[in-house]
């Protein structure tokens, strides 16, 4: 009896033969590396015009390079949002992935496992863990759909084509359905959303329609129909909590943390109702965490979908995930990684999806300890506004996929060594200039391959067509392929002993910098579980009074219009501390006619009064959300200072009857009499830094000489002013206008300019390490 043919032993056989003469087919294959010729060869065939004889052997190679089993082999894909869930199964949330549901690694290789990001806060996701504490559920709910596969759903369920294409749809709508209105009931839920239960599977049906009624049934999870939602991460809420009913909420206090087993458990559980499969969607970490951005010009700030959206026009310079306690990492988490045959870094938003899943403690160390893997980066197909538009150091020139790599060793502890050793990236050369040309109008741009750059780092290039032609053709878009960037992994799966020894050889080693402990911060398990804030924020309002002077203005703007627009305000500004609010008892709008601040200065209509601990705000500033948030922070940021102030005036400045310039005179109340945020020494420091000077004869004496008939701005407001420009810089043109000097290049020639770049950069040291409190 004949032995069957082994597919690894026929590519080396092939190989052989075909390098066998000094022209050799392969040369016939376009690209310059084997790796990238073999997966251009198993996309696309052999080219066009060869002779019979070259092409059967690359034919024959093809097919050897397909014929190796991929049913076995364990995959681990690291990631978050789209990315992920597009090189996985398809991007679930877009409105024609019940078209063509099954394919991706899932369908390549049915062993498939994600890891997934969980710093998730906006949208749905935010509204959620302002009720309940846990972890980001967005992305899981995005990935877990894009896992389901069609043999899971045939095997488990005996469905047929057509019926599991039923199942898809159903299953889309149900997921991705989003309510605005509170739902009357689970039936008129579902009727909403466009599902009948009924057409799905019978065990399918009973295992959603139980977290449905959920919903509704448990008073700790019925609130949470209040808020807009999408309703696929309420279903996973109401899983991760089905077996706590008889225990939980016993107390009085709300619903509790629930343990790192439970939420595994009942994740896995619904990965296989819905066909998912068993441990196809893991979360990075149990423990609930949020994204920390620091930028190059020293501001620090909290939250992913707030820095998704900042336009800060500085580099990032690094992340940090901060934790609620010392994270929890799942052991079955460990245990894939441990057993991966590929591990796989997933495209997507570099600073916001896989950094921080290689944050979380043990993650990259478990990655490094498997040495038997195929490690691969995917890299990015595009530049991203407020992460990789701006090169660190190098503001103004391209983003190339060497900075990539940089940025992974710069912000994951231990650095990228050991992480990924390819980097598999988008051929562009294929794709026409018009195209490149549109997303440039529209302010896209690629992130360009720089093949010495990543070999000189020690990585080895690998550029393929892994583009979705047909969206290219179709709609003119452009992104990755699940089907082809699949096929591109299981060829360099079935390949890797054969190009192994040319890859290592066009790779240089040490182009990365040294990796140094000490650089990197302490995980940070301080941060506070997002459902205690909220509620904290709610017992501060309450405290509160809220007075409006007009009854045109109050139609408009009433007691619980303003109470819910501070608990939206102080709920996405994670860098506020609540005790910055300890001097404010209320917020008042005052009609224009009663307003009687003095405006020589400035033209910001709203300020902190420290005779009765009120904010007051100018009511044509109160009446639109925008104008009204600007207002309050400028006015919350003069508050830290509380009732510092015993004196201000300003005093001329005269010589031979002609006008020189004024003196701003700024006497402080003793230390005893204060009530405010700051200590006495950290109010001398922010004194010093707005360029007020101490009097040597006496300390609570503050002066500032203005030039002839020039403004300023003086302490309180520019306080204010900062305040909210570092929360969001849109707030406070006047700041940012000021601040712009720090994306200058400084020059010798100019000594003031190096002095004024000091000074600003102090200042934001000062408001990131004293008024919010942050040591990084």
């Amino acid at each position: 009896m004949a032995t069957e043919k082994n597919p690894a032993d026929s590519i080396g056989v092939c190989l052989r033969k075909l390098r066998g003469s000094m022209l050799t087919p392969l040369d016939m294959l376009p690209h310059l590396d084997l790796a990238e010729k073999l997966i251009g060869l198993s996309l696309q065939g052999p080219p066009a015009g060869l002779g019979q004889t070259i092409a059967a052997g690359l034919v024959e190679l093809s097919e050897a390079i397909a014929g190796v089993d991929p049913s076995d082999i364990k995959v681990v894909v690291l990631g978050g949002g789209t990315g992920l869930s597009n090189i996985v199964g398809g991007d679930s949330r877009s409105s024609g992935w019940p078209k063509a549901p099954f394919l991706g690694l899932k369908d390549v290789f049915p062993r498939t496992t994600s890891i997934v990001c969980v710093t998730d806060d906006g949208g749905s996701t935010g509204e959620l863990q302002k009720d309940l504490p846990l972890i980001g559920l967005g992305d899981i709910r995005h990935v877990l759909l894009s896992s389901i596969k069609r043999r899971e759903l045939q095997q488990r369920y005996g469905l047929d084509e057509i019926a599991a294409a039923r199942v898809i749809t159903a299953l889309h709508s149900l997921f991705n359905y989003r309510f605005v209105e509170r739902p009357v009931s689970p039936t008129t839920l579902l009727a909403a959303a466009g599902v009948d239960l009924a057409l799905l599977p019978e065990k399918m049906a009973a295992s959603l329609g139980i977290l449905v009624r959920m919903l509704f049934a448990e008073r700790e999870l019925a609130v949470l129909l209040d808020r807009p939602h999408c309703l696929g991460n309420l279903l996973l809420a109401a899983a991760i909590y089905l077996r706590q009913q008889e225990t939980r909420f016993v107390d009085g206090s709300g619903p509790p943390e629930i343990s790192s087993d439970a939420v595994i458990h009942e994740l896995t559980q619904l990965g296989v109702v819905l066909g998912a499969g068993d441990e196809a969607v893991l979360p990075c970490t149990t423990t609930p965490a949020c994204l920390q951005v620091l930028y190059s010009n020293g501001v620090l700030v909290t939250g992913e979908h707030k820095s998704g959206n900042a336009r800060r026009d500085y580099a990032v310079d690094r992340v940090f995930v901060g934790f609620t306690r010392e994270p929890q990492v799942p052991a079955v988490v460990k245990d894939c990684l441990r057993a991966a045959d590929i591990i796989v870094l997933a495209p997507g938003s570099l600073y916001s999806s896989t950094i921080p899943v290689l944050q979380v403690p043990g993650l990259a160390a478990a990655i490094r300890k498997n040495d038997r893997a195929l490690k691969l980066l995917v890299a990015n197909l595009w530049v991203q506004k407020g992460e990789t538009d701006l090169v660190r150091g190098a503001p103004l020139r391209r983003f190339y996929v060497s900075d990539l790599i940089k940025a992974y060793h710069r912000n994951i502890p231990g650095g990228v060594k050991g992480l990924f050793d390819q980097v598999l990236t988008l051929g562009l050369k294929d794709i026409p200039g018009s195209i490149l040309q549109n997303y440039a109008m529209e302010g896209k741009l690629p992130i360009y391959l720089d093949r010495d750059g990543v070999r000189k780092l020690g990585f080895v290039p690998v550029e393929a067509g892994i583009f979705s032609q047909s969206a290219l053709q179709e709609r003119q878009i452009i992104h990755h392929d699940p089907d082809l960037l699949a096929r591109a992994i299981q060829t360099l799966w079935a390949v890797r002993d054969y190009v192994q020894d040319e890859a290592s050889s066009s790779t240089s080693q040490g182009g990365l910098p040294a990796w140094h402990e000490q650089d990197f911060p302490a995980v940070n398990y301080s941060i506070v579980v997002p459902t205690h804030r909220f509620s904290a924020i709610n017992r501060l309002l309450t405290r509160m009074t809220f007075s409006v002077s007009t009854e045109m203005v109050e139609e408009m703007v009433s007691e619980a219009v303003l109470r819910s627009r501070l608990a939206d305000i102080l709920w996405r500004h994670w860098d506020i501390q609540l005790d910055h609010l300890d001097n404010v008892q209320g917020i008042m709008l005052i009609d224009g006619d009663a307003w009687r601040r003095c405006q020589a200065w400035d033209n910001v209509f709203s300020f902190y009064d420290p005779d009765d601990g009120r904010i007051k705000i100018r009511q044509d500033a109160g009446v639109q959300p925008e104008q009204f948030e600007i207002a309050f922070l400028v006015a919350l940021g003069q508050a830290l200072l509380g009732n510092y102030a015993a004196e201000k005036r300003l005093e001329p400045v005269e010589r031979d009857g002609e006008l020189l310039g004024k003196v701003y005179h700024l006497i402080l109340r003793p230390p005893s009499a204060r009530q405010m945020f700051f200590s006495a020494d950290e109010l001398d420091r922010y004194l010093v830094l707005s360029r007020m000077v101490r009097s040597s004869s006496d300390s609570l004496h503050y002066t500032r000489l203005v030039n002839g008939n020039e403004g300023f701005t003086p302490p309180g407001m520019l306080l204010g002013l900062t305040y909210a420009w570092y929360l969001d810089n849109r707030f406070a043109a006047h700041v940012e206008y000021k601040m712009a000097v720090m994306r200058n290049e400084m020059s010798d020639l100019i000594p003031e300019q190096i002095k004024m770049y000091s000074r600003r950069r102090s200042l934001i040291d000062f408001f990131r390490e004293v008024v919010f409190r942050y040591s990084f």
